[in-house]
């Protein structure tokens, strides 16, 4: 087995089922700790730009850490393709904003930023790294057409991945166990990206220390928050599904299949406050 990395920027105490592959470049404040020891189940989410996980569920992220959960981002370009920022400067925003949140974070090359296509090669790259990390929890764009083209192509390719994931038999990943997840959930980076056919969960997330960590978070994008105030869309996206609830913020996720709970009372409430 390759050894591993002595770096505190790698998961230096987490045993991989298999060899790392050389693109692997893991980076955060929390990398050093183990994430199969965490009271919680891990998540892991996926970006196809380095600040689309942040803008989309930032306050998520930063209620889960907060709570306990290991977190872990993989963004699949370095945002080449934006007017504003260059990669370098698109990738380290990127790695300082998943600090502030508590996620350890890396980037994978796939096809590059807006050139992204759903290939099989892809979907296996990502049932490697879920099987790798062994999230119990899921997050990635939604799989609405009306938004980047990459944000809905990534959603179908972790979507495919999550099952493939499960498949012992697949050739291309025998040398590692093969991992089924919890759940799946999509994020929406915009309004427009909200599925109208999937019943949304609310995340609250109106705690102060919580908006204050997804405002920073947010604002370490400051090659994007400059050139457009996405810090206040979607603050007030978040405010708007809180008021629906009777809370101050909330952020929406859309389960990919049916939530099974344990009993009513787990279910806690509606968001039917009107």
């Amino acid at each position: 087995m390759k050894p591993t990395p002595k770096s505190k920027t790698e998961f230096a105490s987490r045993r991989a089922p298999e060899r790392r592959s050389p693109d692997r470049q893991v980076s955060g404040t929390v990398a050093s700790v183990p994430i199969g020891r965490s009271a919680l189940p891990s998540l892991l989410a996926f970006g196809a730009h380095p600040d689309d996980i942040e803008f989309a569920c930032g306050g998520v992220i930063a209620k889960e850490t907060r709570a306990g959960r290991k977190v872990h981002f993989v963004i699949c370009s370095r945002g080449e393709a934006g007017t504003h920022g260059t990669p370098r400067q698109r990738a380290a925003e990127a790695k300082k904003s998943a600090a502030l949140l508590g996620a350890t974070i890396e980037f994978i090359e796939l096809d590059g930023d807006a050139h992204l296509e759903v290939r099989a090669t892809h979907v296996i790259k990502l049932a490697g790294i879920l099987r790798f990390v062994r999230p119990s929890v899921v997050l990635a764009p939604s799989l609405v057409e009306n938004q980047h083209p990459d944000h809905a192509k990534l959603g179908r390719i972790v979507r495919d991945a999550a099952r493939l994931a499960r498949y012992g038999g697949l050739k291309e990943l025998r040398k590692s166990p093969s991992h089924a997840i919890d759940q799946l959930f999509y994020y929406a980076v915009t309004p427009e990206a909200e599925p109208r056919d999937i019943s949304p969960v609310l995340i609250d997330a109106s705690a102060p220390e919580i908006i204050t960590a997804w405002t920073a978070a947010m604002k370490a994008h400051a090659s994007q928050v400059s050139a457009r105030n996405y810090i206040e869309l979607q603050l007030a996206r978040a405010r708007l599904n809180g008021l629906r609830a009777g809370i101050g913020h909330a952020i929406a996720l859309f389960p990919n299949d049916p939530l099974v709970l344990d009993s009513l009372p787990k279910s806690n409430r509606s968001a039917r406050r009107f």
